[in-house]
């Protein structure tokens, strides 16, 4: 995923930039206007790591051609070009989601050392969920270590060591970000959690982590339906993949430590406590398509929901047995 999509509707601009780059390591694809990008990507995302657009065009202007794109594809690196670059035009970008701006008329060894600058942002900033990234750069002091009341998510899919078995790396990476990873972490960010990790092909999510969620047992619930509803349509577009999204979820609710927790040299902000064990193991039991929640959050519902109730069980690490609901719809 080295593409690099160059949107202007000036031909002369178009072959000064690939002239530019063509000693870098991208795929160079180019288009002229807002909108041929758009359709472009529809086919090619997948391959297209950074767009640079420029601001004034025809039709569709670089702000508008760049947020379209954001809304959709979050992952690829934005980049405005501009000869009009003012105060108010870098404050609307940026609240957009713009990742960098590039000036003209540029120096073609400045241009390549600041696309790298930006590209390196972006991936940083990818190393921490967009709503813990947004609250360090709002208040510095927003991540001081607290207990806090909270639901915790774990996802975990089922068999997917024997499906990955034999199949080649770019295949395994390409299904997990495309097919799992990406859509399952927009549910929970759209269900106001925050993703804390990956492990393996499981996922860790937190709803209510440093910011008070009220109801935090709903999003967590509403967001785990929302993901085996997605798990159901993916697997109806991959019929003929070797991969099958089978999911299994568990949810805990209770009183959680968050903070940056880590070494000196790697850190990060994660939650821990008893839900976020009781999470792990009901996820554990858990089968495909299954959603499994403890007493505390069954409790602390407020919508309506059915489930059922399967009993005490014993899980390992809890001295006694413990109330389990299977949520049913």
């Amino acid at each position: 995923m080295n593409g690099l999509l160059i949107i202007d509707d000036d031909e002369g601009v178009r072959r000064a930039l690939v002239r530019a780059l063509k000693r870098e390591p991208y795929v160079i694809h180019v288009t002229e206007s807002g909108e041929d990008a758009v359709s472009f990507l529809q086919d090619h995302a997948a391959s297209i790591s950074t767009v640079i657009c420029d601001f004034k065009m025809p039709g569709m202007n670089g702000i508008e051609t760049l947020t379209a794109i954001g809304r959709r594809y979050p992952e690829i690196t934005r980049i405005l070009l501009t000869a009009y670059a003012t105060m108010d035009m870098a404050i609307g970008a940026v609240n957009q989601g713009v990742d960098g701006f590039l000036t003209k008329p540029f120096d073609n060894v400045d241009l390549r050392a600041q696309i790298r600058e930006i590209q390196t942002r972006k991936r940083l900033r990818q190393f921490v969920s967009e709503e813990v990234y947004r609250e360090i750069a709002v208040a510095p002091d927003a991540l001081i270590p607290r207990f806090q009341e909270a639901s915790i998510l774990f996802a975990d899919i089922r068999g997917f060591t024997a499906m990955s078995r034999n199949r080649k790396p770019e295949e395994i990476a390409d299904f997990l970000n495309r097919h799992y990873f990406g859509p399952m972490g927009e549910i929970v960010y759209e269900h106001h959690g925050v993703t804390d990790k990956w492990i393996g092909d499981s996922i860790m999510a937190v709803f209510g982590a440093f910011r008070m969620l009220e109801d935090h047992a709903d999003h967590a619930v509403k967001a785990a339906v929302a993901m085996q509803e997605k798990a159901e349509q993916i697997n109806r577009e991959i019929a003929r993949s070797p991969f099958r999204l089978e999911i299994g979820i568990g949810i805990a609710s209770g009183n959680v430590f968050s903070g940056v927790l880590g070494s000196l040299r790697k850190k990060e902000f994660t939650s821990i406590g008893m839900p976020v064990n009781l999470a792990s193991r009901l996820q554990r039991l858990a089968g495909g398509g299954e959603i499994l929640i403890g007493e505390s959050t069954r409790n602390g519902l407020k919508i309506v929901i059915q489930v059922k109730s399967m009993g005490p069980v014993v899980l390992k690490g809890f001295d006694e047995p413990l109330i389990v609901y299977r949520v049913l719809g």
